[in-house]
């Protein structure tokens, strides 16, 4: 599985190269998803866990990976995002099930304060 650190890494060569690429209303969908997930009357951290559940239900693990990342950046605890997870898993269905381990997965790649990994 590639680490956060790997994907961090991915993720910002290529939208650099979609971003170079790109017409007007692409460049504005980036600066709209970025703005979107700005400090608001919803803080941060929400709504990067909003994304969190709502990647996880549509099955896009890239964008479990990035609003785990995220989250965690926020502050979101382990509790918070088994919290979310569990939110996606009874919206979404078991189908989700495969995403949830990814985001398990994925989550003990990152370096975070107080974890510990989730083998046994």
């Amino acid at each position: 599985m590639e680490t956060a650190a790997e994907y961090a890494k991915r993720r910002e060569t290529l939208n650099d190269q979609v971003l170079f690429q790109a017409d007007l209303p692409t460049k504005r969908f980036f600066a709209l998803d970025h703005d979107v997930y700005s400090e608001g009357a919803l803080p941060k951290k929400t709504k990067e866990l909003m994304g969190l559940v709502a990647s996880t239900v549509l099955r896009c693990d890239d964008c479990i990976s990035y609003h785990l990342t995220e989250s965690v950046e926020q502050g979101a605890s382990d509790q918070e995002i088994t919290e979310a997870l569990s939110i996606a898993l009874v919206v979404g269905g078991s189908i989700t099930i495969p995403h949830l381990r990814h985001a398990m997965a994925f989550l003990d790649t990152m370096e975070r304060p107080g974890a510990g990994s989730r083998e046994a």
